[in-house]
């Protein structure tokens, strides 16, 4: 089923399926995708970095063939990466399938991504990499806790709403003060991420979380039965330091404290398992707070095509009400 857009119209529509990792966005974004003849626009901040594909649990070479997968190792796991280049990339795959009368489908469970999408990405200046270098040269001296104190000196009200440890968000920060001598925390809260370029349908996919929690744990054993201890060591070998952004994602900077016997493979499973339940926690915390997410509860034992045919279903009826407002 290919969608014909009105390019005219400024509110265009855009569909996105959300939820928390492991809840089953996957095979239900394959199937939707399918139907309406359409790619799936990946939503998801780790997805970005080339050569870490189990541990982010990207899509296979094989679901990539049945549907287009866009958006997926963009950069090194050195390269610097943020929302505002995800947003541009993301808008110029979404044009392309304007351009080609189909309907845009994003996918994923990072929420800044698909806020930003959705409702803007307030105007902080472009990054720098000479203020990037002076960033730097702070960070090796003062360590973390001296980046943050100084974005507790210049935005305490940024500073207050990121974690010490967050550093690629408390650099960024620190960047755009330096560049535009303005707070992010001002800008954020003028822009109010209020725009709304498009006609959006937000669906959530949510499970119990004793069920989802499960899932998490099957979904792990699966990734290190099949290979994220080897894709780690790999990385490692190639130089990636585990003090990189990408390196301290869930599961890889388990397992590099594994690999540099900090701590043994039973424990290094137990901690990879819990903090990817709260990191699932933390992701529905985020999306419980958007605006106008339509949510689907996933019950135990339910077949996922069964849930992907109740998606279509409302995505017919949200499209058959854009229709009838041109």
């Amino acid at each position: 089923m290919t969608m014909h857009v009105q390019l005219a119209h400024r509110h265009r529509p855009l569909i996105v399926l959300l939820g928390p990792t492991a809840v089953g966005k996957s095979r239900v974004a394959i199937q939707v995708a399918k139907h309406f003849d359409t790619e799936i626009l990946t939503a998801d901040s780790r997805q970005v970095y080339r050569g870490m594909d189990i541990g982010t649990d990207k899509p296979t070479a094989e679901e990539r063939q049945v549907v287009p997968h866009q958006l997926l190792d963009l950069v090194n796991p050195d390269d610097a990466f943020n929302t505002g280049w995800y947003r541009r990339a993301a808008l110029a795959h979404i044009e392309r399938l304007y351009e080609a009368h189909r309907l845009p489908f994003v996918v994923g469970g990072t929420g800044l991504y698909i806020r930003t999408l959705v409702r803007g990405l307030c105007p902080a200046p472009q990054g720098d990499p000479k203020v990037r270098a002076d960033l730097k040269v702070l960070r090796e001296q003062g360590g973390r806790d001296g980046l943050y104190a100084e974005l507790m000196r210049v935005d305490p009200v940024t500073a207050a709403r990121l974690h010490p440890n967050d550093e690629s968000k408390v650099m960024r920060a620190l960047e755009v003060y330096r560049l535009s001598g303005r707070l992010m925390s001002e800008m954020q809260a003028e822009h109010q991420f209020q725009e709304a370029s498009f006609s959006s349908l937000l669906i959530g996919l949510q499970r119990s979380k004793e069920l989802l929690y499960r899932r998490i744990d099957e979904r792990i054993d699966w990734q290190l039965a099949h290979g994220m201890v080897e894709e780690t060591r790999a990385l490692l070998d190639r130089g990636y330091s585990r003090e990189l952004g990408a390196m301290k994602g869930l599961g890889y900077r388990h397992i590099a404290a594994y690999l540099a016997n900090e701590c043994d493979e039973a424990e290094m499973v137990r901690q990879f398992k819990r903090d990817t339940r709260r990191f699932a926690k933390r992701q529905m915390t985020w999306f419980r707070k958007e605006p106008g997410v339509e949510w689907f509860c996933i019950d135990e034992g339910e077949p996922l095509e069964q849930v992907g045919s109740r998606v279509i279903t409302r995505i017919k009826e949200f499209l058959k009400g854009h229709e009838s407002q041109q």
